[in-house]
C-alpha cells in the first residue's frame, strides 16, 4: 500500500475526508511556494494547548505529547496560502482573545475545565478556525510516531491480510 493510499484511508476512519492541503502536508510536500506567516514561540504554544484540548493525555499521549502543533505550523506554512494562514492566525488570536475577555487570563493560562469551555465556544463562534484545527490537530496526531504507535495498534511489517479478525477486548484501532 502506498503513503498516499493509507493516509487516505486513516483520514476515512478519523470521520471524513482530508482537504488537498492538509493531505499533501502530511505527504510532506510543499505546494505553497509564495510567502508565509511568521509564527511566534507562543503561537506554536498556543496552538499545542489547543490541540491538547482536542486530543488530551488520558492513558495514551495527548497531541501535544506527540508534537501536533510542530505539523500544523509546517503544514500551514507549506501548504496554505497566505490568506488561509492569516485567516487560521486569526482565529487562533480570537480565541486567546476570548479567553482573556471571559476569564481575565489567556487560554494557555486557563485550567482544564476553562479550556474545554472556550474550544466548545469556539466550535460555534468561529466554526471555521475550528474545523481546520482539528484536521489538523488529529492528522498530526495520528501520522505521528506517537499516535501510530501509542493510540494505535502497530504492526511494522504485516503479514497475511485477514479482513474479519475478531478484536480482543480493550484492544486499539488497527494503525495503517
Amino acid at each position: 500500500m502506498k503513503r498516499r493510499e493509507a493516509i487516505q484511508r486513516a483520514a476515512l476512519m478519523m470521520g471524513g475526508v482530508l482537504s488537498a492541503p492538509t493531505l499533501a502536508g502530511a505527504m510532506g510536500r510543499v505546494i505553497n511556494t509564495g510567502p508565509g506567516v511568521a509564527v511566534s514561540p507562543e503561537q506554536e504554544a498556543l496552538l499545542a494547548e489547543v490541540a491538547d484540548v482536542i486530543i488530551p493525555t488520558t492513558t495514551t499521549p495527548g497531541a501535544k505529547a506527540a508534537g501536533a502543533e510542530k505539523f500544523i505550523v509546517r503544514v500551514m506554512r507549506d501548504c496554505y496560502p497566505q490568506a488561509d494562514q492569516e485567516q487560521f492566525y486569526t482565529g487562533l488570536a480570537k480565541l486567546d482573545g476570548d479567553s482573556k475577555t471571559k476569564f481575565g487570563k489567556g487560554f494557555a493560562a486557563l485550567d482544564p475545565a476553562q479550556k474545554i469551555d472556550m474550544v466548545r465556544q469556539t466550535m460555534t463562534t468561529d466554526k471555521p478556525f475550528f474545523l481546520r484545527m482539528k484536521e489538523l490537530t488529529t492528522t498530526g496526531y495520528f501520522t505521528s510516531e506517537i499516535g501510530a504507535t501509542k493510540a494505535l495498534e502497530y504492526l511494522p511489517i504485516p503479514g497475511q491480510f485477514n479482513g474479519c479478525m475478531p478484536m480482543k477486548p480493550g484492544q486499539k484501532t488497527w494503525a495503517i
